[in-house]
């Protein structure tokens, strides 16, 4: 199974924003392009295991709406 992959956009309560591949610092006034590779590196195993949790909660909800098994268990 490989890694889910971020999602272009604000990465969640961070001034960061993926677009196009490429990771932008951002504010009110401005955006910096993040160059630096560590940095960007961070940001990206961040990204994917942001994404990671995402979809193991939605996996979850979905687990939790299905009808329970029958009980296959016998005297």
């Amino acid at each position: 199974m490989s890694a889910p992959t971020p999602r272009p956009g604000r990465l969640e309560r961070s001034p960061v924003v993926l677009r196009d591949g490429q990771w932008w610092l951002v504010s009110g006034a401005d955006s910096v392009l993040a160059a630096d590779p560590v940095f960007t590196g961070v940001l990206d195993g961040f990204a994917e295991a942001m994404a990671a949790a995402d979809q193991a909660v939605a996996d979850l909800r979905i687990r939790q709406s299905e009808p329970p098994a029958p009980d296959t268990g016998g005297e």
